[in-house]
């Protein structure tokens, strides 16, 4: 990338470059790097205080007696400051000085090169001197080969394939948040290691990417070194090192020539909440284990939501068939595969994750090993839309009386009712099931109120949402559907128009019963 910012003659005469330097070797250095070190009158370059510059070493061969070297020498790296605004704020203080060294040199007429290893906008030092500078000075920024390149390069491990993403992380972010984003990523990079990398290989660990990680230290440079994450030393590991996640395609275990499966004992169920709808709503854990798995297993509708990768296979079943669809999953995994079973919502929630561990409870499936990942549940995602419905106490009860007795459900209507409970309420209707969401109605008006605020909220989500507030005397059943979910207040809950529409909410606070002359007893 170059950018050219022409300006008047009293802004300076001086140009300013920002020169790439690519990751370590003056080889891959870029023609048009060698030729702005060229025209400049001044080379400027960061440092520590020790005063060696990788950045200068990799362009010494460029470097001429007449040069002006301008070496910009940080006060601080990792260490304790003295100043009064702490590190940041002696960082913020050096930057503004070497701003200005640089600056009295452009206003005299001089072309400035400020070298950077790698890309100078990659998490290059020199980015703080174009912020400062470049709205002043004619400048232009010449991209370098980056580490992330090089050390791809090195491993000979494609980095990204087809449509998979690659993520770039600085190993300063907490862990806990690494551990994120590395377990919802295709592929990834693990930037600026050093002191950082104990935390880093824990975070990779916890993602479940352990065995596919790879390390690479000074990649192109003399002392480069590359292997395994997992056999690194921690006490050997320089800032200039970096973690590596290869291409999820490239990592995924490949079936033996012989067409036999992977060894047993390697394979596992792990039942997958993708939420409500689509891609937003998938936790990074989710999204991590999807694109893990070696193979996908769900009711049609519900896996065509989850994007389609080279090497796994899909398999597709009718939304009434859980058993079975739990059967083959763990089949599976009993022959050493890694299986994902697919669950809208949360799998724990009316879903698939009961069915899953039913069967795993029975021979000959009891030492596959199952794991559940939560997702987001309908009922909460209609509440989010809808405001704060279910703020309080609630019950979660499905209308469907194909798995229990209608009278059953009746009976926890009631309950709940009675217990002037919120309620959300799954399998309200369907083509075959018409007439339960009228019989609810009946039964939760012996409780509540006409007036009682219900959500109707369809399809949370996805393309043809529709969330309405009505009234419980107003509820009509033939507004309901199989992809609708209601939420049902309690006496408490209240409806309220606001900017941007009606909402309800359930306060937390609920009244205290009356009370006897004799204290709670009466």
């Amino acid at each position: 990338m170059s950018t050219h910012l022409e300006l008047p003659q009293s802004a300076g005469t001086g140009r300013l470059y920002g020169v790439g330097l690519g990751p370590g070797d003056p080889e891959l250095m870029t023609v048009r790097a060698v030729r702005a070190i060229a025209e400049a009158d001044v080379v400027a370059y960061h440092s520590a205080r020790h005063g060696r510059s990788i950045a200068r070493a990799i362009a010494a061969g460029h470097l001429r007696a007449d040069h002006i070297e301008e070496p910009l020498v940080y006060p601080v790296t990792t260490g304790t400051t003295d100043h009064p605004g702490g590190y940041q704020g002696a960082i913020d203080a050096f930057y503004e000085e070497a701003a200005a060294r640089l600056a009295v040199h452009l206003d005299a007429g001089r072309t400035v090169a400020v070298i950077s290893e790698g890309d100078p906008l990659f998490y290059g030092s020199y980015m703080h001197m174009h912020k400062r500078l470049a709205h002043r000075y004619p400048t232009e920024v010449i991209p370098g080969v980056t580490s992330v390149s090089a050390a791809a390069a090195r491993l000979g491990a494609p980095l990204v394939e087809g449509e998979e993403v690659l993520t770039v992380l600085p190993g300063t972010l907490p862990e806990e948040e690494l551990a994120a984003r590395l377990a919802s990523s295709d592929s990834a990079v693990v930037m600026k290691l050093g002191r950082t990398f104990p935390a880093v290989r824990r975070a990779v660990e916890r993602a479940g990417r352990l065995d596919d990680a790879r390390y690479v230290e000074r990649a192109t440079m003399d002392g480069e070194r590359t292997g395994p994450l997992a056999d690194t030393d921690p006490e050997s590991v320089p800032y200039f090192a970096v973690t590596v996640l290869p291409s999820r395609v490239d990592a995924r275990p490949r079936p033996q020539a012989s067409g036999q499966p992977p060894a047993a004992g390697r394979g596992e169920v792990v039942v997958v909440g993708t939420g409500p709808a689509g891609p937003l709503w998938l936790t990074p854990e989710a999204r991590g284990e999807l694109a893990a798995a070696e193979h996908l297993v769900g009711y049609t509708t519900y896996l065509d939501r989850v994007p389609v990768r080279p090497g796994q296979r899909r398999h597709p079943s009718d939304n009434k068939v859980e058993s079975e669809r739990a059967e083959f999953a763990l089949d599976l995994a009993r022959r050493g595969h890694r299986v994902a079973v697919v669950s809208s919502g949360d799998p724990g929630v009316f879903a698939m994750a009961t069915a899953v561990l039913e069967v795993a409870s029975c021979d000959p499936y009891r030492d596959v090993p199952v794991r559940i990942v939560p997702g987001v549940t309908a009922a909460n995602a209609a509440a989010s839309r809808a405001g704060a419905p279910l703020g309080h106490d609630y019950a979660v009860i499905s209308l469907s009386d194909r798995l229990k007795p209608w009278e059953v459900v009746a009976a926890r209507l009631h309950a709940a009712a009675s217990a002037d409970l919120a309620m959300a309420l799954y399998n309200p209707g369907s083509k075959s099931r018409t007439w339960q969401v009228g019989k609810a109605r009946e039964l939760l008006l012996e409780h509540r109120t006409p007036d009682t605020p219900v959500v109707l909220a369809r399809d949370v989500g996805g393309p043809q949402e529709s969330v309405r507030i009505v009234r419980l005397g107003d509820l009509d059943p033939a507004q309901v559907d199989m992809r609708t979910i209601l939420l049902v207040g309690s006496s408490q809950t209240v409806a309220t128009r606001r900017a941007g529409g009606e909402i309800a909410f359930t306060p937390r606070r609920y009244p205290e019963p009356p009370r006897g002359p004799r204290g709670p007893q009466g």
